[in-house]
């Protein structure tokens, strides 16, 4: 029989068990090579394209738009051009999607919480963190403002062959404690290397967005000794400027209708705003003390529009490679700041993306993220 190769349903992050066919980005026939955006696929957090992890030629689309499935579901065939149709139709008929038996024991692995001066934090472990790989370098992921380690969905597991890595809720974000720190760069930064203390990190790649950008870029300033490398996507810090219309907006928002309009100001394309993604982010605003966080977070660091500090400015002096990726659609923080890197830096600016590239542009910053942490080592 010809060598036949599956595309499935793919997993986005721990909590995703299913996936809705939105639709085909490709005709059967057509010649698929690796990374190739064939399918675009909405699950409870986003919708996104399902890229092609193997080449070759489609032959048979088996989903179709609409059609809502398991993880690891039969999606469709690549088949060389003389494999049979009977062949094929075989491989269809008898495809059983496997059952991942140990989905329970993964998430328990990969999501943890660890008490840091009494605010009980939620993180995210991938790759061999307790056992031979222990030694390999970790990649820490610090998100923005309202955010949570779901932003990095379409990010960990890229990096997780070859290094150790965790994602955390900030304070005040996600699962953690809503009560935060301090409401300076500094301080938050002082927390993110506590929290390192706790889970055992020497020495990270620090990979920030947005405010996390901001708190990355001061842990390398502060302590230069934790930090390996550093990648910023749309970071706060390179300078002044900063829509606070978002910040404000979703602190005030409190209805769906009301924070939609805001939360679409992340993304170049506002169709990547879900339903599921409004709900779940209502939910967490309506939290005891998240209101008043994100309040002092943003009168803070975003005042008036104003960013209150520049720690990007200053990674020059630390020696550390640093990578900057931005969105030119960006309408939080202008694009125009990744011009304030240093000459040293790596600097990316995607055309069609706007706040969130690692949701945007998943593969290419993946690409980029493993490039800057392999060369950094």
């Amino acid at each position: 029989m010809a060598a036949i190769t599956p595309i499935v349903m793919p997993k986005w992050g721990l909590s995703m068990k299913e996936g809705t066919v939105n639709e085909w980005l490709v005709e059967e026939g057509a010649e698929i090579t690796v990374g190739m955006p064939i399918l675009d696929v909405e699950t409870d957090k986003i919708a996104n394209a399902v890229e092609a992890p193997d080449a070759g030629l489609l032959r048979r689309k088996v989903a179709s738009p609409g059609d809502t499935l398991p993880v690891k579901a039969l999606l469709g065939v690549l088949a060389p051009a003389d494999a049979s149709d009977a062949e094929i139709d075989e491989y269809v008929s008898s495809y059983v999607t496997p059952v991942e038996d140990e989905e329970e024991g993964e998430a328990a692995s990969a999501y943890h919480f660890v008490d840091i001066d009494g605010i009980r934090v939620r993180y995210a472990a991938r790759g061999d963190v307790d056992g031979s790989g222990a030694s390999r370098p970790a990649v820490l992921f610090i998100h923005g403002f309202g955010g949570d380690l779901d932003n990095w969905l379409f990010n960990l597991d890229a990096l997780a062959d070859d290094n150790r890595v965790f994602a955390l809720d900030l304070p005040g974000h996600g699962q953690s404690t809503p009560r935060i720190p301090g409401t300076t760069l500094p301080e938050l930064a002082t927390f993110v290397a506590r929290f390192m203390d706790a889970v055992n990190i020497d020495r990270a790649h620090v990979v920030g967005h947005s405010m996390g950008g901001g708190i990355a870029a001061q842990l390398a300033v502060q302590a230069p000794q934790r930090v390996r490398s550093v990648a910023l996507i749309s970071p706060a810090g390179f300078g002044d400027e900063i829509n606070n219309a978002y910040t404000q907006g979703f602190v005030s928002a409190q209805s769906r209708r009301e924070l939609k309009s805001v939360v679409e100001l992340l993304f170049a394309d506002p169709g990547l705003v879900s339903r599921q993604m409004l709900d779940d982010l209502l939910k967490y605003k309506r939290l005891d003390g998240v209101s008043e966080a994100l309040t002092s977070l943003g009168s803070t660091l975003f005042g008036n529009g104003r960013q209150s500090a520049q720690p990007g400015r200053e990674l020059a002096s630390t020696g550390k490679p640093v990578l900057v990726i931005w969105g030119a659609q960006d309408r939080i923080i202008p694009s125009a700041h990744a011009g304030n890197a240093s000459e040293a830096a790596t600097v990316r600016v995607f055309d069609d993306a706007g706040h969130m590239s690692q949701m945007e542009k998943a593969n290419e910053v993946n690409g980029l993220l493993k490039e800057h942490v392999g060369r950094a080592g």
